[in-house]
C-alpha cells in the first residue's frame, strides 16, 4: 500500500463501517456507478499524493473515493474498469479554442496578417451552422481522443458547438462570438450580445454546457460594447472570453489613444474581475499582472499558437510563480493545429526553459499542474475539477503505459510532459460518463463526421480557389 494511501484508506475503511471486518465481507458493499481500480494514480490534489497501485470510486457523477487497489472491494457497480497499470489521472482542461475551425486547419499557415487577410474572409464566406456543428464535433472529438474533458470555446453559432458537446458528453464552457462587423451568426454589427443572452438562457444549469459572453478582442469592440458586454456578464452571472493582449498593433494603439495597457484598458471598462478569461496575455506589463491577479482574472496560456505565430512568449512562468489563474489552451486549430493539451506540455515546459535561458525553471510538475489544477483556477472550478478528490466532478482520463516511448517509467510528471502523447490516453470518463473507452468513441459515429469533414473540405477548397467571392 501506498505511504500516502494509509490514511485515506483509513478513513474509508470508518467511514464505510469502521473495522477490518467490514472489508473482508460482514457489511454489504456500497453502491457505486464505476469503479477505476488497479491503476497508477495521480491524484493532482494539495499533496500530489500519487498511488502506484489504486482505485477511483464514481457515483452520481462525482468522485466517491481514491484510495489504494483495496477499497474497490468496499463497492459495488455495474462498470468495473481494469486500468492494468495505466496511469490515472484528471482530465486535462483547454482553457482556449475555437473548435469549429478544424474544418479550416492547415490554410495558410505560413503567411502574414493571417486574421484579417485570411481568418475573417474565410467565415465570412463560409461560415454557417452546419460547418460550425460537424467542425466542432470534429475538433472535440480530438479533444476526447487527447485527454481533455473539458473546453473553453469562443466562435460563432455556439449553440450548435453546445449541441455537439452534447452528444458526445463533454463539458465546454462556450462563449458567442461578439465584434464590430456583421458575423456570420448576426447580420448587424454586436449582434452576438443579443445571441448570446439566448444561448445562455437556453443552456443555464446545464451540467455540462456553461455559456459565455466572447467579445473578441479589445481592438474588435468599441468601448461602449465592452462596456454592456460588462453589464450583462454581471446581470447574468455569465463568464466573459477574450482575446487580450495578443496583438503589437493592440498595444500600440491603445497606448497611442489612451496611454493604457490593454489590461488596464479592460479594467476601466469594468471588464476585469473573476468572470475573465483572458486568452494570451502575452504583452503584458509587472504592472498588468499585479492587476490580473488582484481582480482575479483566468487566463489561458497558448503556448503552441503564441510560437507558431512569432507573437512571443507570455509571460506564463511568472504568472505561475505568483500565483495567478493560468491554465493551458490550444488556440484554434489554424493557429495552434492540434487541439489535445499533452502535445502542448513539452513546449510549455522546454520554450520557457530556453527563454530564461535556466534548465530548472518551469518543472515537470508544474507544467502538469497548469493543464489540470490550473486550467480549473482559470474557470474559478477547483472546487469541482483539476484533480482527483472525493466530492470533485468524476473527469477522469487513463493513459497506456506499455507504448515503447514510456518504458521505462520512472516519474509520472516527467512521462507526462517530455514523453507522452496524445494517442496515449486510453479512456476518458467525463462527468462520471464513459466517454471513450480503449481508444474507441462510445458517444457518436466518429466515422460520420469525419465523413462529413471531408465534405465540407472539398467545399472549402473549391471557394478557396475561386478566391472566397
Amino acid at each position: 500500500m501506498s505511504f500516502f494511501a494509509r490514511p485515506l484508506f483509513a478513513f474509508l475503511l470508518a467511514a464505510a463501517g469502521g473495522s477490518a471486518a467490514f472489508a473482508q465481507g460482514s457489511a454489504a458493499p456500497l453502491p457505486a456507478d464505476l469503479i477505476v481500480t488497479n491503476g497508477y494514480v495521480v491524484t493532482m490534489n494539495d499533496r500530489r499524493e500519487i498511488l502506484e497501485k489504486g482505485a477511483v470510486i464514481i457515483k452520481d457523477a462525482r468522485i466517491l473515493a481514491v484510495g489504494p487497489a483495496a477499497i474497490a472491494a468496499l463497492y459495488t457497480a455495474p462498470k468495473t474498469i481494469d486500468a492494468r497499470g495505466a496511469l490515472v489521472m484528471p482530465g486535462m482542461i483547454n482553457t482556449h479554442t475555437h473548435a469549429a475551425m478544424t474544418v479550416f486547419r492547415g490554410l495558410g499557415d505560413d503567411v502574414p496578417d493571417r486574421l484579417r487577410k485570411l481568418i475573417f474572409p474565410l467565415e465570412k464566406a463560409l461560415v454557417t451552422r452546419d460547418l460550425v456543428y460537424w467542425g466542432s464535433l470534429h475538433g472535440m472529438i480530438e479533444m476526447i481522443e487527447g485527454g481533455v474533458t473539458t473546453f473553453v470555446d469562443m466562435y460563432y453559432f455556439e449553440d450548435e458547438v453546445a449541441r455537439g458537446a452534447k452528444q458526445l458528453g463533454l463539458r465546454g464552457v462556450l462563449g458567442e462570438t461578439v465584434v464590430n462587423f456583421p458575423a456570420p451568426d448576426a447580420p448587424e454589427a454586436y449582434g452576438g450580445i443579443a445571441y448570446a443572452k439566448k444561448f445562455a438562457a437556453t443552456y443555464h444549469g446545464d451540467a455540462l454546457i456553461t455559456s459565455a459572453l466572447a467579445p473578441h478582442a479589445p481592438y474588435s469592440l468599441d468601448a461602449d460594447h465592452l462596456q454592456q458586454i460588462a453589464r450583462e456578464s454581471e446581470a447574468l452571472n455569465l463568464p466573459v472570453l477574450i482575446h487580450l493582449a495578443e496583438m503589437t498593433d493592440e498595444v500600440a494603439t491603445l497606448r497611442k489613444e489612451r496611454n493604457q495597457t490593454p489590461v488596464e484598458y479592460l479594467d476601466a471598462l469594468g471588464l476585469l474581475n473573476r468572470r475573465l478569461i483572458a486568452a494570451h496575455c502575452i504583452f503584458v506589463t509587472d504592472a498588468d499582472l499585479a492587476l490580473l491577479k488582484a481582480r482575479d482574472v483566468g487566463i489561458a496560456h497558448n503556448m503552441v499558437a503564441n510560437i507558431k505565430s512569432a507573437k512571443g512568449v507570455a509571460p506564463a512562468l511568472k504568472m505561475f510563480n505568483d500565483g495567478l489563474r493560468v491554465g493551458l489552451g490550444t488556440d484554434g486549430p489554424m493557429s495552434g493545429n492540434t487541439l489535445d493539451i499533452i502535445g502542448q506540455l513539452g513546449y510549455v515546459a522546454k520554450v520557457h526553459k530556453l527563454d530564461r535561458k535556466d534548465r530548472n525553471v518551469m518543472p515537470a510538475l508544474n507544467v502538469v499542474d497548469m493543464a489540470t489544477r490550473g486550467g480549473a483556477r482559470a474557470l474559478h472550478r477547483e472546487a469541482d475539477l483539476g484533480s482527483l478528490e472525493p466530492g470533485k466532478l468524476a473527469d477522469v482520463i487513463l493513459l497506456n503505459r506499455e507504448a515503447t516511448h514510456l518504458i521505462p517509467f520512472y516519474d509520472a510528471y516527467s512521462t507526462l510532459v517530455y514523453a507522452a502523447g496524445p494517442n496515449d490516453v486510453r479512456t476518458s470518463i467525463i462527468h462520471g460518463r464513459v466517454v471513450m473507452e480503449d481508444r474507441k468513441i462510445l458517444t457518436f459515429d466518429v466515422a460520420e463526421v469525419r465523413r462529413q469533414i471531408r465534405r465540407l473540405a472539398e467545399q472549402i477548397n473549391a471557394r478557396v480557389a475561386q478566391g472566397l467571392h
